[in-house]
């Protein structure tokens, strides 16, 4: 019961606090780099990503192009993307677990580097409150509340997530130390097999040969 003021503050910290606003990362030609996301079902998500240009003054070389790869935890294609420079995907996910983005060039020699910027968002950050304000026409206090209010209900719908993992573990535990029981009398009762007849086999020959 301790562990669960910890959870809850955990949670509120990670959805309270601001988000990374991007990735940077280095990619080669030729070695494809994925990065992977947990995002659960119903969440809306959205990525943007560029090729950071090394020299301002010119413009991006024809090398730095990238193909891109957005993937369901079952293999479902979300997005792609071929020889581009920039670009951005949006969806809800229509199921749970790890979504994947892989990125890869084209193999040159000898082979280049270049670096990428990559911003994926999940859940309530994934949400542009300045187009929400716009759209509403919403400001100030109403704007507060109405994100106070997407906050509150991602928590409340991670309490329930967590709630049920918990019972899944202990369901888990549970199924466990049945099995560990049954095989522990099951090995008892194979060692105690053995040693009967290990025993009833030197009565036998102890016998037969008139020892005893």
């Amino acid at each position: 019961m301790i562990l669960r003021p910890v959870i809850i503050a955990v949670l509120l910290l990670g959805i309270l606090s601001p988000a990374s606003q991007s990735l940077r990362f280095e990619l080669q030609s030729g070695h494809p780099k994925c990065i992977s996301e947990d995002i659960k079902s119903n969440s809306m998500t959205v990525g943007k990503y560029q090729v950071v240009n090394p020299n301002q003054d010119h413009p991006l070389p024809d090398s730095h192009k990238l193909a891109v790869k957005v993937t369901a935890p079952h293999g479902n294609s979300y997005h792609t993307a071929d020889k581009v420079e920039t670009g951005q995907f949006a969806f809800t996910a229509a199921e749970e677990g790890g979504y994947m983005a892989c990125f890869w060039a084209e193999d040159r020699s000898p082979r280049i580097t270049m670096t990428v910027d990559f911003d994926w968002r999940t859940g309530v950050q994934a949400k542009d409150w300045s187009n929400v304000a716009k759209k509403g026409q919403v400001e100030g206090m109403e704007l507060e509340l109405k994100k106070l209010h997407d906050v509150v209900t991602s928590i409340h719908e991670e309490m329930f997530y967590m709630r049920a993992r918990e019972e899944e573990m202990q369901e888990l535990n549970q199924a466990t130390t049945n099995k560990m029981f049954w095989l522990s009398f099951l090995s008892l009762f194979l060692c105690l097999s053995v040693a009967g007849l290990q025993f009833w086999h030197l009565k036998t020959f102890f016998e037969k040969k008139k020892l005893i």
